[in-house]
């Protein structure tokens, strides 16, 4: 009993102790606290502040003051050499990381990091054999991965798909195996080879096209055109139907070759009906035109009509529709003809401005398709019929 009274004193008697250390311990920590923040610079928090406004103009600037007050902060430095980067000023940035590069200070890791971002720098610049090379040079380092990234961006930049392809390989993991811009990288080969008329070099990169993805559906209008300038039609036509499984909103884009596959064969029916079919089973296919003028070639004007407003009703919009007063206009009342016309020739003006192809990444609109989307460089994002945008 006397034990846990005297347990019980020294209890009470040790609380105010406690209670001090803890609050000399609080305090210490808050002086340390209130030191360290009063060393940074007050141009940091305006540089900070300037980021948040989106001024970057203020930003660098307040931050180049900053570092001249701290000349030695790997971290500042390499921070604002990337924010001119950002800005434009390729050639500040390259000062400012190259002069990091030369403290003695900078090495292992942080050396990589410096590196890696002069790579950026000079790519930026348009320096692009000086990034290659430090980019090359990463790839034993911590880095290896992301240098292979520009390393990739730059031989498809300079359409240098051998080397597009060794390094998309060397980038494939489980997560993401670059099977789809590969595909692509062959297709450009083959593209370039058929273009020479090399047929074998052609062929054997479509191979390795559908290798790599077998939903490529550019690899087999690669296939159907060397078979089409060969003079193998049936395979022409078996290699253009085959995109019907691959992905058959691109059948548009082989349409009117697939007509002429036919008609080489002496089907040319037989392919009409084929690309009606298809219309009518997809309706938001671009086909309303080259069927209209096969149809007039084999059944003459008024059939050809009937069929062309048959479509356009099954599906209406600013194509169809321009193509449907085209066809109305010679059997128009005389008072309502010349309103129609003008009319019409409103709906052509609009179709210019906006009747075209788009990429589903960026949004970036053409008149042109392109496989390659020249604003964000993505692959495959256009789409795939021309759309009102």
């Amino acid at each position: 009993m006397d034990y846990e009274i005297w347990m019980l004193l020294l209890l009470i008697f040790l609380l105010p102790v406690f209670f001090a250390m803890g609050w000399f311990a609080a305090r210490v920590d808050m002086k340390a606290v209130l030191k360290q923040a009063k060393t940074v610079p007050g141009g940091f928090y305006k540089s900070l502040d300037a980021l948040v406004d989106s001024n970057s103009s203020k930003a660098a600037r307040e931050l180049s003051e900053v570092i001249d007050q701290q000349p030695q902060s790997y971290d500042l430095n390499l921070t604002l050499g990337k924010l001119y980067r950002q800005r434009g000023e390729n050639d500040k940035a390259i000062n400012m990381h190259r002069a990091l590069l030369d403290s003695p200070d900078t090495v292992g890791e942080k050396r990589e990091q410096v590196l890696f971002e002069l790579g950026q720098n000079y790519q930026s610049a348009g320096l692009v054999d000086r990034a290659e090379q430090i980019f090359l040079n990463l790839q034993n380092s911590n880095l290896a991965q992301e240098a292979r990234q520009k390393l990739l961006n730059i031989y498809q930049q300079d359409r240098d798909w051998e080397k597009a392809i060794e390094t998309a390989q060397l980038l494939s993991h489980d997560e993401q195996t670059y099977q789809f811009e590969i595909a692509q990288f062959y297709c450009e080969l083959a593209q370039a080879a058929l273009f020479k008329s090399d047929f074998e070099s052609a062929r054997a990169n479509v191979q390795k096209a559908l290798d790599a993805n077998k939903k490529c559906t550019r690899a087999n209008m690669i296939l159907g055109d060397i078979e089409q300038k060969q003079g193998n039609f049936g395979a022409a036509i078996e290699a253009y139907s085959a995109i019907e499984k691959q992905n058959y909103a691109y059948l548009s884009m082989i349409g009117e070759r697939l007509y002429d596959a036919y008609d080489a064969l002496g089907k040319a029916e037989e392919g009409l009906n084929v690309l009606i079919g298809y219309m009518k089973t997809f309706p938001q296919l671009d086909l309303i035109n080259v069927i209209y003028e096969k149809s007039l070639l084999l059944s003459g004007e008024a059939e050809a009509a009937d069929l062309a407003i048959e479509l356009v009703r099954q599906k209406p919009d600013l194509n169809g529709t321009y193509r449907l007063l085209g066809l109305k206009l010679s059997d128009m009342n005389p008072s309502w003809k010349a309103d129609a016309d003008m009319i019409r020739s409103v709906i052509g003006r609009q179709l210019q401005k906006s009747w075209m192809y788009r990429c589903r990444n960026c949004h970036f609109k053409s008149q042109v398709f392109f496989w390659h989307c020249p604003a964000c460089n993505k692959w495959e994002t256009f789409t795939s019929n021309r759309i009102e945008v």
